[in-house]
Formats: C-alpha cells, sequence, structure tokens
C-alpha cells in the first residue's frame, strides 16, 4: 500500500540563545537576531513518516512549512533523510500569526494537496511551547487525530495504531485514514542525513532561492525537476485575509519585558526564616524567579 505523507515541520529559533534582541516591541520574535534550526518534534514526526515510507513502497513525503523563503532550508534537511519533496508557505501577510491563523493558512495549504492519508507533525514549536497548531488543523480539516504519539505501530486496511505517551502511562489506539498524528519527543530520533541524498538534493531550492543562483545552476535546477521546491502564497492557497497574520490572530501581546541574569554580587545568610524570606520576596520582585 503506498502512502501519501504530509509532515508539517517549522523553522524555529534556536531558544538557546536567546539574547536582549530575541523579541520585537510589538511581541513577536525577532527571527533575525536567532539562528534557526528544524523544529526537534518535528524531526521525530519525520522520523515515523520514513518508518512508514519504508514499509510501504512507493509512499510519498511533503514537507509543509510556513514561514519566511529561508524555511525552505529545512526541506532540504528533510529530503537528506528521505523527504521527497516540499513546499514553503510563504507571503508577507502570514507575519505575526498566532496558532489560531497559523493553524488555518496550514489547514488551507493541506486542502491544496487533495489526496492525502496521513498527516504527521511535531507534538509542539520551541518557540512557541503551545501543542496547539496540530489539533486545531485537525479539527479545521474534520479529521480524527492522536497526540502524544510516540511511535506508530502498524497501519493497514484505513487504520493506523499508535502509542502514545501520557503522563499516567502508556496508552495503543486506533484511528481511521486520513488523520493528523503529533509526535513527541519521547519518539524515535530521527536518521542522520544520508550521503547519496545529499549529493542528490544539495542544490533544490525554492523559487525565491533560485533567482539568486548563478545561470549555470540555474540551467542543472531547471534540468531536474525533483530540485524545485515550491513557494505558495496566501491568495494561492486561497486563505481569507482576516484570518491570517496578525489580523486573524486574537492572541496579543501585552508587554514584555527583557530579563538578563547576570553574577554581580554574592550575599551569605544567617540561617533562619526571616533572612530566607526576604531573599525570596526580592527574587520574585526582580523576575529571577516567578
Amino acid at each position: 500500500m503506498s502512502l501519501n505523507i504530509i509532515v508539517l515541520a517549522k523553522q524555529v529559533p534556536d531558544t538557546r540563545n536567546v539574547g536582549k534582541d530575541a523579541m520585537k516591541e510589538d511581541g513577536t520574535i525577532n527571527r533575525a537576531a536567532l539562528p534557526a534550526i528544524f523544529n526537534p518534534e518535528d524531526l521525530n514526526a519525520l522520523e515515523q513518516a520514513l518508518r512508514l515510507k519504508d514499509a510501504n513502497p512507493g509512499s510519498t513525503i511533503t514537507l509543509l512549512t510556513m514561514g519566511l523563503p529561508r524555511a525552505a532550508e529545512i526541506i532540504r534537511e528533510a529530503m537528506y533523510r528521505g523527504a521527497d519533496t516540499g513546499v514553503v508557505l510563504t507571503d508577507r501577510a502570514l507575519g505575526g500569526a498566532d496558532t489560531l491563523a497559523t493553524s488555518y493558512s496550514l489547514a488551507q495549504a493541506v486542502k491544496k494537496f487533495g489526496n492525502f492519508d496521513i498527516i504527521l507533525g511535531g507534538r509542539q514549536a520551541i518557540d512557541g511551547d503551545t501543542a496547539q497548531v496540530g489539533p486545531q488543523i485537525a479539527e479545521k480539516l474534520g479529521l480524527p487525530q492522536v497526540t502524544y504519539a510516540e511511535e506508530i505501530l502498524d497501519l493497514k486496511e484505513g487504520f493506523v495504531t499508535v502509542k502514545r505517551r501520557l503522563e499516567a502511562g502508556v496508552e495503543t489506539v486506533k484511528c481511521p485514514l486520513p488523520c493528523v498524528v503529533t509526535v513527541n519527543g519521547s519518539a524515535a530520533d530521527c536518521r542522520p542525513r544520508n550521503a547519496k541524498l545529499i549529493q542528490k538534493y544539495k542544490y533544490a531550492v525554492s523559487p525565491s532561492e533560485k533567482e539568486k543562483l548563478s545561470d549555470e545552476l540555474k540551467a542543472v535546477v531547471e534540468a531536474r525537476p525533483y530540485l524545485n521546491l515550491q513557494e505558495w502564497s496566501a491568495a494561492y492557497v486561497e486563505a481569507d485575509p482576516e484570518q491570517i497574520g496578525l489580523a486573524g490572530s486574537p492572541t496579543k501581546v501585552k508587554s514584555i519585558e527583557n530579563v538578563v541574569f547576570t553574577a554581580k554580587e554574592t550575599r551569605s545568610l544567617e540561617n533562619n526564616d526571616e533572612q530566607i524570606e526576604e531573599l525570596i520576596k526580592e527574587l520574585i520582585a526582580n523576575h529571577t524567579i516567578g
């Protein structure tokens, strides 16, 4: 049985290197100030997709990501591991989206694919930690969903069997296709890049990237259709302008305060409750804790 698999992935800021310029005044992330990486749990989801592809010859994996044109970088990363192609949903009008607007935009893009069997994505992105986008996409598409997936155990006869990792233990569920599955970070790590695939796809580019290539490399890309990644706009996926970007985002950031931890002094306390209580109050007041 061959499958049409969509993997939702996001290029995220590396939150291990957050500095004072990480946020803009309007409450959105200053992505230009942070290194961009493949969202970790989306890599876990990609591995589950690759295992399905291995078990079902003839299957295809398409990576769908929303962001700046440079997000094509993670499509190539996925192709180096075994994905087939990818689409960047990119448009200035999509900027500043919260989870509601993001899920609407991605759901519109999924509709453009038409035929698909399963949608996989990470449980959550490290720049938001909401775990809302996957379930919201499922609701907007009217699809059943399985969250907190740790392993896809089986897929046959129109059903997928999934092991879920929950706080209270492990649960095994069976879900009809097509469906949406979000994958935990406790799932298997994604396989490493494949040297042959790197050589095959290293010149895979989106239209925005293609414009910057030399004439020689453009000729290479044009001669090999599999190197042409797609870029879709909000208009192409027929998105309602009122439901995308900041306009479609009811979540607003009221204020931002940067807290930078620096070691300036040391303090010795007596072994008594009063001094400990005063220190805790001070730490809460300057936002070191709480």
